[in-house]
């Protein structure tokens, strides 16, 4: 008996706090047009919500297992918000379509809003308050939906994902982001990587995309004044950069942390400072 309450308490301690929302409980997950997505809510009042894409492989009722970020997030009044991707293969878990020149396999432009506005009229949000994040292809999906409809989310948090190859060329208009990624990330290292093909100079190969052009392309959407960075940041585990001159009611921010490829300690409360600081 001691050894099986030792165990119930081991595996209570890995959950995240708060309260499971009435649908979104493990596999009970809420249904919207193209998909479903699962929930869970803060104990207290919902400040906002943060609607997060799982990375390659994983799933809605995955993330919602985290045992930091989503804790935190959690305990500062936060709902979270986990879509699921589509199957990608048997036994392969699931993803996003999203890679340029890549069939559409959905309109994930109109399934992540429509899982945005269920959500937030199912639990009480405003839907003018919710963060879109999420890591690795997750991070990348978010990356898009910053790109392509700029004005369904109020932030965007991508974790180590950005654009792939070919880069996109323009944006659709300017955003509020904070870009996080690992100083010695290898799955989606700095530069990018071919994943498929020969090698970069091969036409038809699967590469990701650059980091340092993404936040280019974020200067420029948001019209930014200068090149380099207007503030800097080097307390704490994350060295961050950010772009202040920029046009109004935009923010840009990048956050690189000495690690590889994870979501970091810490950092649900860097985002949420940020994001609360807009």
């Amino acid at each position: 008996m001691k050894q099986f309450l030792a165990a119930v308490a081991a595996l209570c301690l890995t959950l995240p706090t708060g309260a499971l929302a009435n649908c979104g409980a493990s596999e009970d997950a809420c249904e919207v047009a193209g998909g479903s997505y699962h929930a869970r809510l803060p104990e207290g009042p919902i400040k906002g919500a943060i609607l997060y894409l799982h990375g390659f492989g994983g799933s809605g009722e995955g993330a919602l297992r985290s045992r930091g970020w989503s804790r935190t997030a959690l305990a500062r009044g936060y709902a979270v918000i986990a879509p699921d991707g589509l199957p990608i293969a048997e036994g392969r878990g699931r993803g996003w379509s999203f890679i340029p020149g890549r069939p559409e396999r959905r309109d994930e432009t109109v399934f992540l809003q429509a899982v945005r506005d269920d959500a937030a009229a199912r639990f009480g949000f405003e839907p003018g308050a919710v963060i879109l994040a999420g890591f690795s292809v997750g991070g990348s999906m978010t990356s898009y939906m910053a790109c392509r409809a700029p004005q369904s989310f109020t932030a965007y948090a991508p974790v180590a994902g950005g654009f792939w190859r070919p880069h996109p060329t323009s944006c659709a208009g300017p955003v509020r982001l904070l870009h996080t990624h690992g100083w010695s990330d290898s799955t989606v290292p700095l530069e990018g990587r071919v994943l498929r093909g020969q090698d970069a100079r091969d036409p038809e190969a699967l590469m990701q995309g650059d980091i340092p052009y993404t936040l280019a392309m974020w200067r420029e959407v948001n019209g930014c004044y200068q090149l380099r960075a207007d503030r800097f940041v080097t307390q704490g585990a994350f060295l961050r950069r950010a772009w202040d001159r920029c046009a109004d009611d935009t923010a840009l921010e990048f956050a690189l942390f000495p690690g590889g490829h994870v979501v970091p300690e810490g950092w649900a409360d860097m985002m949420l400072d940020w994001y609360e600081g807009l």
